[in-house]
This record gives C-alpha cells, structure tokens and sequence, in this order.
C-alpha cells in the first residue's frame, strides 16, 4: 500500500460521515455492559480521505474519537472532472472491491460503505462492485486502498521522465 498520506492544518473544511456503528456487548458477573464502535469517514469532497474506529460507551462519544482518529491517517486521491482515472481492483482481507469510471451524468453507482467513502472523497461519477465480504470495516479499507493506488496522467509522465503526449500515444 502506497500510503500517499496527507498533512491538513485546519480542520474546518473536512466534512465526516458515519458508516457503520455496532453494539457490542460484554457479560459480566454484574449483567450486560454495552460499547458501541464507531466506523466514520472523513474527507474534503476534493481528493481527500480518511477512515477512523472510534469505540465508547456512548454513540456520541465512539463517533467523536472516530471522527480523530480518522483525521490523523488522511489520504490524498487523484478525483478527475467527478471521476477516478482508471479502472482499480484491491483487497483488504475478505473484501475485494472494483472501482471503474464512468462519464459524466453516470452517478455513483455503489453501495453501502463503499458509497460513504466515494462520496466523502468527492468522486460524482464512478461505477463500484463490491465482491466478497460485507464487513464495512474491510470494505471502507479495501475502498480507501483502492483509491491509494490511483495515479494520474501528470503523475505517471513525471515517474517514467516523459511528456504528457508520450503517455497517451506509446
């Protein structure tokens, strides 16, 4: 995993967005004590993402630590006019997940977790197939990954030490 990790100062502009959350509970001598766990993800709507685990006793308080954590292991993504550049295939554990792009007008066509982490990072028009495990954990890791694997034309040019016009024509 590349990991193209990214440094935001203010926090104003980052918008968050709750993906999943799950009622744990643990049996004691004294009864039932219940935790809740928090998956959130947070993003600019322009090529920025980050996903953070947020675990309390409260909801309000699992979101909030969620909301931190996933400020700290933000995630710059290359988003062309509402699309990505290229098709991406990752996995994270049981999750496998397929990102196409698609033209304008197309919508996003996902589902679930994958739709919150698509949405957050400002991607309009993309075309996604989860297969495999339905976990929103690994689906939100397997989706973010796949994202970090994106490069654009301008990145691939300087890599190879070309012009843009070589990367397109051979």
């Amino acid at each position: 995993m590349a990991m193209n990790k990214v440094r935001i100062t203010s926090d104003s502009e980052l918008k968050d967005r709750l993906v999943a959350i799950n009622r744990v509970t643990k049996v004691t001598k004294g009864g039932r004590t219940f935790t809740f766990a928090a998956i959130v993800v947070v993003g600019d709507g322009n090529g920025v993402i980050g996903y953070g685990l947020g675990k309390a006793g409260e909801v309000t308080a699992a979101i909030a630590k969620g909301v931190e954590a996933a400020k700290k292991n933000l995630v710059k993504v290359p988003v062309l006019k509402g699309t990505i550049p290229h098709e991406i295939e990752a996995t994270f554990s049981g999750a496998h997940v397929l990102l196409k792009p698609a033209a304008a007008g197309t919508g996003l066509k996902a589902g679930g977790a994958m739709r919150a982490v698509l949405e957050t990072v400002g991607v309009n028009d993309v075309i996604a197939k989860s297969k495999g495990s339905a976990n929103p954990h690994n689906l939100v890791k397997a989706t973010i990954e796949a994202l970090d694997q994106l490069r654009d034309a301008y990145t691939i040019a300087g890599v190879r030490g070309i012009s843009m016009e070589k990367v397109f024509n051979g």
